[in-house]
């Protein structure tokens, strides 16, 4: 039998924490709770979870700076869980690398829906050889895009991003001057059972750009009032 999926649950409210756990217990997962963010880190390591789900006010480290100490070692998925439902609180999740963000009170099935979207889009870093006709990636001046072994290569220099960044790079890059609007963009990258709005795809493109800056060959474009487009210049 293969192993469980296991999920780490940060949330200072016990018996939130235990519903929770509950619900995905009864979808096969393997559950582990903690109670403030310390804790969440310490068992981020020696619990290994799968995904996070991580509420925002905590005692001590709060939510925001869980999220910032994962985010800088680990591309572990993680979905905000919080009261505060202000598109602020939103981007700014988003911003810091959450997958996902959900209010609470939240309806169980909708929780455990999106918990598994969000492993079926995760595609863990794997090194491992491959033949040279399987790579899949993309090349232009100072910017090389892997998308076999999820790595980006920009002005020489190995870039680290999360896995949807990447294959958003990717994607856009793969078929330059091409307009994509944000819907395309969430139903290509994020899946058609994702449920969130067109802003993840603008965090997501500022994240990108201050990664990746303009270059003379090329640039990530916004098409106001359209999408974005990765412009190749003649």
């Amino acid at each position: 039998m293969a192993n469980k999926q296991r999920i780490l649950i940060v949330d200072d409210d016990n018996n939130i924490a235990e519903l929770i756990s509950l619900y995905m217990t009864k979808e096969c997962f393997e559950t582990r709770i903690v109670g403030d963010g310390e804790s969440a880190l310490t068992e981020v390591d020696s619990f290994e979870p799968n995904l996070i789900l991580l509420d925002l006010m905590l005692p001590g480290i709060d939510g925001y700076q869980v999220c910032r100490e994962v985010r800088a070692k680990s591309s572990i998925p993680i979905i905000m869980l919080s009261a505060k439902g202000e598109v602020f609180d939103k981007v700014l999740g988003l911003e810091l690398g959450a997958d996902d963000y959900m209010e609470k009170p939240f309806d169980s099935k909708e929780l455990v829906a999106r918990v598994k979207a969000v492993l079926r889009r995760y595609k863990p870093v794997v090194a491992a050889p491959v033949a040279s006709d399987d790579v899949k990636g993309v090349d232009y001046p100072d910017l090389s895009i892997n998308l076999t072994n999820y790595s980006v290569i920009y002005m020489g220099n190995s870039i680290d991003m999360p896995p949807k960044e990447l294959e958003l790079l990717y994607f856009l890059a793969s078929s330059p001057n091409h307009v994509f609007t944000r819907e395309q963009l969430l139903d290509q990258i994020w899946g058609y059972e994702y449920i969130g709005d067109t802003r993840t795809v603008d965090v997501h493109i500022k994240r990108l750009r201050e990664k990746v800056k303009d270059h003379d060959a090329w640039r990530i474009s916004t098409i106001w009032g359209v999408g974005y487009k990765f412009e190749v210049k003649a």
